[in-house]
């Protein structure tokens, strides 16, 4: 029998919150149900019924578009979601932010016996660690080496003879870079084997994990994704005082690992699954060949690059053991601080290069010398960031895929790597016209210790090389090339308003054309002639620019790189063209730029 149509209760599926829900089923019941339900007051119980329901529909309403919303990234508005979802697209999140300055720091040196300056055997190195601190109670941390030998570093005579008027002491000025915050140890108990087993550090404000040493003395290496078998370890450089690289990028196989997550203010060590003593924890290097099934003879074995990271346990979990773990948190307040405000030695570490041969208390007396100041303010932001903030950065993450594939990507990349592994001050990413494959090739140029454009040496390009290695696509090759330094000069002529100081003006001019080129080119970067023009007539002590000649230096302190001038001019004589292999540089401004005054 038909089902009557008439019957059939219209349904609105908009109503989703209470009050709609409750007059949608009063209503139900007023006009299908007249004869069973008729008394509606609030008191009733036909009226308490549809509270219920109402109050039922309206909490289902309420979760489905919760979950709904909190399914999707662009929707979620839970922190711990947004970075569940950040998690899956590749973000990490870095906890609270720190801040990061400069900071000037000083020794005294005992003077050399024979001749002047300072004695080099007790000019030591500050190793990174040490800390600093304010009258108001921050803490900063030293990121890096610093170098108090280093030949750019200023220094002046301290302390003189009152007899001879001989220097006895001299102080000297270097600069380092310093975070936000301070060091912290904690020892965790570890108990029976457990497959991925989570450790909650347990202290807040945690931004860093430096290092994780279990009892037996095995370290445990922080990674991307449990998955990952090969880190890069920061080994010193012998060879420091020669290329002037403080550190050295090697590559290493790990198996013992960890990856940290963060759920709120806390901090996880989350471990893989494999135990100690077992074979098959990370891939044997030797079996990186494919079988090959149904023959007696071998042609050619082709390299299955899967497996040698094929790991079936993720690394060794820590058991029946205790975890040293060093960290590094933020300032429990705001960390900024104005200029000067950094003032105190807290902890300071030096390496003196023959300290066995040394008198002791001499190096003492250079150890308690250190003092410490900021000359500009260490500001920044360090509130954690908002939900909206957070979406936004795993948005800009997801895109990067953490790999390099355009030229762009490999530029960016080489900027990134730290500078303890060496100093790149260009670099330029070409491709190769000649190749019919995707080589590409590497410009890379330094400074010397003078700020002067130099050739990379060969352990910045070697570090350069296993960094790339890392991020680079499986079919690009990356050449790694020397540009040549065109060091050129600028001439001008100008004319000034008829009772101005002509010297006065030249000196502008100087200064005006030393400012404009001080940051240097970029590597096939042109040169503007008009803009020379256009940057003297913006000084009030000049009235025309009658000439500007661009003239190539060669010889002598300049590079040996000839350029002809003339022929790379452009048509219309606005700029200078340059060699995609070249860069330009003024190396000594206060001589290559020279100037006349009409």
């Amino acid at each position: 029998m038909p089902k009557d149509t008439k019957k059939i209760a219209p349904i609105n599926y908009l109503s989703k919150e209470f009050a709609d829900i409750r007059s949608d089923l009063i209503q139900l019941a007023q006009r299908y149900y007249p004869d069973q339900f008729q008394d509606f007051s609030e008191s009733s119980f036909g009226a308490m019924m549809v509270d219920a329901v109402a109050y039922v529909g309206d909490q289902l309403s309420l979760y489905l578009d919760y979950n709904v919303n909190e399914s999707f990234l662009d929707t979620a508005f839970e922190r711990a979601n947004i970075e569940r979802h950040g998690r899956i697209l590749g973000y990490k999140a870095a906890g609270r932010p720190s801040t990061y300055g400069t900071v000037a720091l000083y020794i005294m040196v005992p003077a050399e016996i024979v001749g002047l300056g300072p004695d080099s055997n007790y000019i030591p190195q500050l190793k990174r660690g040490s800390s600093f601190g304010s009258d108001t109670g921050l803490v900063y941390i030293l990121t890096e080496n610093v170098n108090f030998n280093n030949p750019a570093n200023d220094f002046i005579a301290a302390r003189v003879d009152e007899i001879t008027g001989a220097p006895t002491h001299y102080a000297i000025k270097a600069y380092g870079n310093v975070v936000s915050g301070q060091l912290g140890v904690k020892k965790l108990t570890i108990g029976a084997y457990e497959k991925f087993k989570r450790v909650k550090l347990g202290a807040g404000n945690i931004v860093e994990v430096i290092s994780v040493f279990d009892t037996e003395g095995n370290e445990y290496f922080e990674v991307d994704y449990l998955a990952q078998d090969m880190v890069y370890k920061e080994l010193e450089n012998k060879n420091f005082q020669d290329d002037n690289v403080p550190s050295i990028l090697k590559p290493m196989l790990v198996s013992r690992k960890f990856v940290v997550e963060r759920a709120g203010n806390d901090v996880i060590l989350q471990f893989g699954s494999g135990e100690e003593g077992q074979s098959n924890v990370v891939a044997n290097p030797q079996n990186v060949a494919m079988d090959i099934f149904g023959k007696t003879y071998i042609t050619d074995t082709t390299f299955d690059p899967t497996r040698i990271s094929k790991n079936s346990n993720f690394g060794i979990v820590p058991s029946n053991t205790q975890l040293i773990v060093a960290y590094r948190t933020t300032n429990p307040m705001n960390s900024n601080v104005a200029t000067r405000g950094v003032n105190r030695v807290n902890g300071s570490n030096f390496e003196f290069v023959d300290s066995h041969n040394l008198i002791r208390s001499t190096m003492d007396t250079v150890r308690t010398s250190l003092e410490v100041s900021n000359e500009t303010p260490i500001v920044g932001n360090v509130t954690n960031p908002s939900s909206a903030e957070i979406k936004r950065r795993i948005f800009d993450t997801f895109p990067t895929q953490n790999r390099a594939v355009t030229q762009a990507d490999y530029e960016s990349l080489a900027y990134r790597m730290p500078a303890k592994f060496g100093s790149i001050k260009r670099v330029s990413v070409q491709k190769d016209q000649d190749s019919l494959k995707r080589n590409l090739n590497m410009y890379v140029i330094s400074e010397d210790s003078y700020g002067k454009l130099t050739q990379t040496n060969s352990t910045i390009k070697n570090n350069l090389k296993t960094w790339l290695s890392n991020y680079r696509m499986i079919n690009d090759t990356v050449d790694i090339l020397d540009p040549y330094i065109i060091n050129l000069g600028i001439e001008f002529v100008i004319k000034v308003p008829a009772g101005t100081d002509k010297n006065a003006a030249l000196k502008s001019a100087y200064r005006t054309l030393q400012e404009k080129f001080s940051e240097g080119f970029f590597i096939a970067e042109q040169l503007y002639i008009s803009d020379v023009y256009s940057e003297l007539k913006k000084d009030p002590r000049i009235l025309d620019v009658i000439k500007v000649k661009i003239v190539n230096k060669t010889g002598g302190q300049y590079s040996s790189a000839g350029f002809n001038v003339d022929k790379n001019l452009s048509p219309d004589g606005s700029y200078l063209m340059a060699p995609q292999n070249a860069v330009f540089e003024i190396k000594f401004p206060d001589t290559d730029i020279k100037g006349k005054v009409r």
